[in-house]
């Protein structure tokens, strides 16, 4: 393909994907096929001969897209956003045509120089403090990792570094097997699956624990938990702290569990994936109080704040235990600036990575601080829109203080009911919603995902629940 032709296809696929996201709300939210749809639609092989850019274009709509998921309509209201704007995606065209993989500064300096900057100003919009900024002098700074569950392995793999240079000063003695046979983590019970799976991947103990009433892990849990297991000659090394659990949004004591790791030399992280974009508005800020306790904070924009997957912003105060735990430094990579910038590839798990921040940069430049605080502040209206809807309907009830943009309820009654009103809901196909337990209590979630969401949308998905909820109730 020349560049004439590229001219003409990206013409023509810009006007497709403006009409595909204006009038998303005309396409049913979860496609009806079933597994294996797909092959009998394309040939067996790989043509031998090239085809013409329009032949793709004509199948788009019966290969692509009789099987996709609409998460941008206003009736996917299932898991949490992922964002989406038309900013991020011509960023991501640019990304595509720069092509650079960004591993070292030489690599392409503008590639890390603008991620350093973009983290220093994403931070600064969060209220995170200055010791997290690079603009601070020190060594502290921001990157993008491609999903929170790589900023939680990242940050568990430091946190072992650091650990393990300790009690080796200590204990000279001991093998590093036997100290890592003694390391042991700390997390919510109800922290993201991601978490157990860091563990895992880190060959350490991660403890779920219990928390309290509220669904918030506590300091005083944590540190029960601690001095149980010194007593057991273990050595604990790591806390994650969740701010907006996937379950329910709930929002652990992190004061209180910074205060605990301060105590004992544990790395605390914050995972705050989701909530995380709402403190761009000074208002829930009080949700993150304690987060200069924390050696690490990890946010994705790409859920929240418009930057289209993959954009996590993970910012760490001390990287040089991720540098040190990642640190493979072949000739082939070395270069004459090194130290005097970061070579991102010692911050992360691949080597190779994309030119993210551009997408980040276009955001925050097209929509401004404003723009991005009142999209937040919109969906958090029109979950409490839901959230009243709900408290009107006496079958209903809120099952979590509804804070961000998801709510969770349930109609009175059994599991089973709820069970099938979520089936009968996603059964009639007009909107789609996820389900979740706690304490062998089952209910649904209804999360704002969509950039497009208007008040009439939360009335049209109310209805639809409503009517689901008639059927249901009108078989028992």
């Amino acid at each position: 393909m020349e560049a004439g032709d590229f001219k003409d296809f990206a013409k023509a696929m810009t006007d497709y994907i403006a009409e595909y996201l204006e009038n998303i709300r005309d396409r049913p939210v979860v496609p009806s096929v079933k597994p294996g749809y797909l092959r009998p639609l394309v040939p067996e092989q790989a043509p031998e001969k090239a085809e013409p850019w329009t032949a793709v274009m004509a199948d788009i709509e019966r290969v692509v897209m009789s099987g996709v998921t609409h998460w941008h309509s206003p009736r996917f209201h299932a898991y949490f956003p992922t964002a989406n704007s038309y900013p991020a995606i011509v960023a991501d065209m640019l990304s595509g045509a720069i092509a650079c993989i960004g591993f070292t500064w030489i690599a392409s300096p503008a590639c890390t120089e603008l991620e350093v900057v973009m983290l220093d100003w994403l931070g600064q919009m969060l209220g995170l403090p200055e010791c997290f900024l690079a603009r601070s002098g020190g060594e502290a700074g921001g990157v993008i990792q491609g999903t929170a569950s790589e900023a939680t392995l990242v940050a568990l793999l430091g946190a072992k570094s650091r650990t393990m240079q300790r009690v080796k000063e200590q204990h000279p003695e001991w093998t590093d097997t036997e100290i890592l046979s003694k390391l042991v983590g700390y997390c919510n019970k109800q922290a993201h699956s991601s978490v157990e799976r860091a563990g895992l991947l880190g060959g350490v103990k991660m403890r779920s624990l219990k928390p309290d009433n509220k669904h918030r892990l506590r300091g005083d849990i944590l540190q029960e938990a601690i001095d149980e297991d010194i007593k057991k000659g273990l050595i604990p090394f790591y806390v994650v702290a969740t701010l907006g659990t996937t379950s329910s949004c709930t929002f652990d004591a992190l004061d209180e569990i910074g205060d605990v790791c301060a105590a004992r030399d544990v790395w605390l992280h914050v995972d705050a994936a989701y909530a995380g974009s709402a403190f761009i508005c000074p208002e829930y800020r009080y949700l993150m109080k304690g987060v200069e306790k924390a050696d690490s904070f990890n946010s994705n924009p790409h859920k929240w704040m418009l930057v289209n997957f993959d954009c996590s912003a993970m910012w760490l105060k001390q990287p040089r235990w991720i540098v040190d735990a990642f640190n493979v430094d072949p000739l082939y990579l070395k270069h004459d600036q090194q130290g005097s910038a970061p070579d991102y590839r010692h911050w992360q798990i691949p080597l190779g990575r994309r030119f993210r921040a551009l997408k980040l940069w276009f955001v925050l430049r097209l929509y401004g601080v404003e723009n991005l605080q009142k999209h937040i502040r919109k969906h958090i209206a029109l979950a409490h829109l839901f959230e009243k809807l709900c408290t009107c309907d006496e079958r209903f009830e809120i099952v979590e203080e509804v804070t961000m943009g998801l709510v969770c309820f349930r109609l009175k009654g059994s599991n089973d009911i709820n069970e099938e009103l979520l089936r009968r809901i996603n059964g009639r196909g007009k909107i789609h919603l996820v389900p979740s337990k706690i304490d062998d209590v089952y209910f649904l979630r209804l999360a704002i995902c969509s950039r497009f969401s208007e008040e009439s949308d939360i009335h049209i998905s109310w209805e639809e629940i409503k009517n689901s909820a008639d059927e249901v109730l009108a078989q028992k």
